[in-house]
């Protein structure tokens, strides 16, 4: 073995091919005497390892036994390119294979054109080298072959000594005849003892054999001799390659050690970081299934403790959950599989126990006595029942109160009579056993007093069942109105999904608020922000949410409206339908006329048992029309109280079909200005004239006027849209009803504050909101929309006071305080307003703001920067000044003016140009001079002061 040397990392092969061995410059150090392995290594100890091998840490000491294959064969073996792949690929996997080395960019690609020059100049002498080379052989080659062939014929010679026999493959000591053939028997078969000459013999053929072994191991030194160089250079290869193998082993081990240390300092801190964050996930997850499934264990016993109280609804909030929560998160739980059926039959006795307590309490409340107020009895739990039947679809509920109701109707003659014989001591209650009979044997008098309490009576009972029949209509329009808005906002969030599919303009926000001038005036950016802010908050985590659902449903028994509300968003899926929910308030309503002709019915049969007898015929004229008046005085009341409820309904229909009108013009609304007819601008002149009516139609005359540009109220121009017109025209119509009706002027007012609110709010959104980009399709907001829609709201803060004056005649004085409804629609109109003209002050002041960034103190004059700002404001009071009166345009470029002077103030700070009469401030001069005529130019902006002394720096 050769010594340990230090080799170079890259060695360089020789012109034969062998590598070298180099030889390190330093003094020789004797190599430590190294002890043998051990080659029965240890035992691994308990140390936690993976799965997987490291490539980091040596795990086992290498030994003499780890090897599998010796060296020759991993030198010979036929398959060694596919072992050089498996090499990597067994540890690192699959993916570690030999890639391709993209060549340098740096690199030329050397190609035979190259070397085209050198080759033509060399080709001559390579033919003439080639001719020489195949006359004059070369003189070590020729010596070389001779020695070879010399000692070739000499060894051939020799060899040629040695019998034929002993070169054969075949040749066996075992077979006879070759045995005979080398050594004869003769020379041992000889009888008696050994001669001399056998003697001699046997020397001879020793000697002979001895030759023959000495001729072959010559041949064999000779040729050992002719290949010693081979063999000898074949063994200091095998010596440098196992010292490089050794240094390779041991920068190996370094590099693992230091991988180790890398290892265990970088990677398995931060590994066992991440497994302890996923372990602790873990437990948090199961800890909050683990408080659901406590939280849903507990769902039977607080079932039972809601139903003890009469919470049904509360109850059938948490059964709902429960089995939500059973179907998503705890599906599958063992423990679990019989409650979802036990649940559901918890559910129909709850339907069982809501119908009869709703049939209980229908009972008592029409049953208790009518000396009280007619109030509704416990209103709270009738909430709960109402919207408990609705949720479990009992639709027949009015059913029964329909039967209950014509029981009491019909106790209600009962007990009357009863009460009026007992104070009769004429009558005797055991021998007049019949009602009929008892009412015919009082006098008239006490009959007339008996009448009119039962009349008095089953006006109360009405009183009471209209009471109760409207907090149940409350219920079932509070149901209606959560499901259309449920629709409306999973309509709007739809509507969301698709504009963030769809791509939108990239925009930044001051190029956003930067307006583009064209001859239609000023354009806002399409990618205004404000119709965008109506944005869905993020869902919370499901199991978190749930399990305080559930924790909600069971500790809260919240009464009446509360519970509603936070029931019908859970149970929104078993609510009817819009439809059956609006079959239920026809129902409700025909409910309270069937009352009243229940109530009729039995007064008419109080009427026929005295008649009977002829009683009536015999009545005086007096007594008649005493009775004839108690007859109509009641028939009047019930029928007034029929008459308001219907009216009540006239009014809802009657809103939202001009609320669904105005939404349907708003929404197709382009925002330009439109031309006024002729009958527009008659009515505009009856309001004017003190008429708040809708004027009958005139007929057609022979020639028609034409429709006008502007609308002129009391003088002024106004410059509407079309909408605007119809809207004038819509609350006319209000104002009309109330006229018609005067009872019904509270709820007029409500619905006509509810409309011009609807008016205000919408087509702000419209308009600065940029809604109309999306709704009706606009490229974008001109100024003159907006100029536009400010006139517009102008003209209805002008006529809120006139139809305030007109619903304070139809109103009684207690009712005043109604009308702060039309404060409140007047502030917030006129906050619209000043949004409008703040936003056409706002896009000046971006483009002020772009354009004297840029703005230089220097020749020529008027300079670039004033001639582009007095464009844009030229462009501006053209797109404006027809629209809006001289006043608000005197006010608005005042306020632009004021914009204007702030920003150039600024730039000529940041130039450093001051107030001291030098040559700059006489090119600013020029400049604010060139501003100012122009702005003098406007129209109406004749004699407006500018005061562009506030443009400098105040000296101190």
């Amino acid at each position: 073995m050769a010594s340990s040397h230090r080799s170079s990392p890259a060695p360089r092969g020789g012109r034969d091919g062998i590598y070298p061995k180099e030889r390190d410059p330093s003094p020789h150090r004797c190599r430590s005497i190294r002890s043998l392995p051990d080659v029965c290594p240890k035992e691994p100890t308990g140390e936690g390892r993976g799965l997987c091998p490291s490539v980091v840490a040596e795990h086992d000491r290498w030994t003499v036994y780890s090897s599998k294959v010796n060296l020759p064969a991993a030198l010979n073996d036929p398959r060694l390119a596919k072992r050089e792949s498996d090499f990597f690929t067994k540890t690192w996997g699959l993916d570690f294979a030999e890639t391709e080395v993209m060549p340098s960019f740096y690199l030329p690609n050397i190609t035979r054109e190259h070397f085209g020059p050198y080759l033509q100049e060399m080709a001559q002498r390579e033919r003439i080298h080639e001719r020489c080379k195949t006359i004059c052989p070369n003189k070590d080659d020729v010596d070389a072959v001779s020695s070879i062939t010399t000692n070739h014929d000499k060894s051939r010679a020799e060899l040629e000594q040695v019998p034929k026999i002993f070169m054969k493959p075949e040749f066996a000591l075992e077979d006879p005849a070759t045995f005979n053939s080398v050594l004869p028997w003769s020379h041992f078969n000889s009888a008696g003892g050994k001669s001399s000459r056998d003697v001699a013999s046997s020397k001879l053929l020793q000697e002979k054999l001895s030759h023959y072994l000495d001729v072959v191991e010559v041949s064999i030194a000779r040729q050992i001799s002719l290949r010693s160089e081979a063999f000898f250079h074949a063994m200091s290869s095998q010596h440098e390659l196992q010292d490089r193998l050794q240094e390779t082993q041991r920068a190996v081990a370094i590099l693992r050690g230091r991988t180790a240390a890398i290892d265990r300092v970088m990677c398995q801190g931060p590994l066992r970081a991440l497994r302890t964050a996923l372990t602790r996930n873990n437990c948090v997850k199961l800890h909050n299934k683990l408080k659901l499934m406590a939280a849903v264990h507990q769902t039977q016993p607080t079932v039972q403790l809601l139903l003890s109280t009469s919470e049904f609804v509360g109850a059938l909030e948490l059964i709902s959950t429960t089995k939500e929560v059973l179907q998503q998160e705890l599906q599958g739980i063992h423990s679990f599989r019989h409650l979802g059926s036990q649940l559901c039959e918890l559910e129909k006795l709850i339907d069982k126990m809501m119908v009869e307590d709703f049939s209980m309490y229908a009972r008592s409340d029409l049953n208790r006595s009518l000396k009280e107020e007619p109030q509704v009895l416990e209103k709270e739990r009738l909430e709960c029942l109402v919207f408990g039947l609705l949720r479990q679809r009992k639709l027949d509920f009015l059913d029964i109160y329909s039967d209950e109701m014509i029981l009491a109707a019909k106790a209600i003659v009962t007990q009357c009579v009863a009460e009026s014989v007992l104070h009769i001591e004429e009558i005797d209650t055991e021998v007049v056993t019949k009602l009929a009979d008892q009412m015919r044997v009082m006098t008239f008098p006490q009959w007339f007093e008996l009448l009119k309490n039962v009349f008095e009576s089953f006006l109360l009972y009405l009183q009471k069942i209209k009471a109760t029949l409207c907090v149940i209509r409350n219920v079932v329009l509070e149901v209606l109105a959560s499901n259309q808005k449920i629709r409306l906002l999973e309509e709007a969030g739809s509507g969301a999904a698709g504009q963030e599919d769809s791509p939108g303009p990239s925009a930044s926000q001051g190029e956003a608020e930067l307006a583009y001038l064209t001859h239609e005036g000023l354009f806002i950016s399409d990618a205004l922000n404000e119709a965008q802010q109506n944005q869905q908050a993020g869902v919370q985590d499901q199991s978190s949410v749930t399990g305080s659902r559930i924790q909600a449903a069971g500790s809260d028994s919240a009464s009446g409206p509360t519970e509603t509300s936070v029931s019908r968003e859970s149970g929104e899926n078993m609510m009817p339908t819009d439809l059956e929910l609006n079959r239920i308030i026809n129902n409700i309503q025909e409910l309270l006329y069937s009352a009243s002709d229940v109530s009729h019915d039995r007064c008419v049969k109080v009427l026929t048992a005295r008649a009977k007898d002829g009683s009536l015929e015999r009545l005086s004229s007096a007594e008649f029309v005493c009775l004839s008046q108690a007859v109509e005085t009641f028939v009047r009341d019930t029928e007034e109280g029929a008459l308001q409820s219907q009216a009540n309904r006239f009014v809802h229909r009657f809103h939202e079909e001009r609320k669904t009108k105005l939404s349907l013009l708003l929404d197709n609304e382009r925002w330009k200005q439109a031309e006024v007819p002729a009958e527009f601008q008659d009515l505009v002149n009856s309001i004017a004239d003190g008429r708040i009516t809708l004027p009958e139609p005139l007929p057609a005359g022979p020639e028609d006027r034409k429709p006008t540009e502007f609308l002129l109220v009391n003088g002024q121009k106004y410059a509407v849209v079309g909408t605007v017109l119809l809207l004038i025209r819509i609350f006319l119509e209000y104002c009309q009803c109330v006229n018609d009706i005067p009872s019904i002027a509270t709820d007029m007012l409500t619905r006509l504050s509810d409309l011009l609110k609807h008016f205000n709010s919408r087509s702000c959104q419209l308009v600065l909101g940029a809604g109309a980009l999306q709704v009706v399709g606009l490229k974008t907001i001109t100024t003159k929309n907006l100029a536009l829609a400010s006139r517009c709201l102008q003209l209805v803060v002008h006529y809120i006071p006139v139809i305030r004056a007109h619903f304070e005649t139809k109103l009684q004085p207690k009712q005043f305080s109604v009308l702060r409804h039309f404060d409140h629609i007047t502030k917030d109109y006129n906050d619209h307003i000043a949004e409008i003209s703040a936003k056409l002050v706002a896009i000046m002041d971006s483009l002020f703001e772009k354009v004297l960034s840029k703005y230089e103190v220097k020749a020529p004059m008027p300079s670039a920067c004033f001639r582009n700002v007095c464009k844009q404001m030229a462009k501006m009071h053209e797109a404006i000044s027809d629209l809006l009166p001289e006043e608000q345009t005197q006010m608005l470029f005042l306020r632009i003016n004021a914009s204007f002077k702030l920003h150039l103030k600024r730039q000529l700070a940041r130039l450093g140009v001051v107030n001291d009469g030098g040559p700059q401030q006489g090119l600013v001069v020029v400049d604010v001079a060139f501003y100012t005529e122009n702005m003098a130019a406007l129209k109406s902006l004749e004699r407006l002061d500018l005061n562009m002394v506030e443009i400098w720096e105040q000296k101190r």
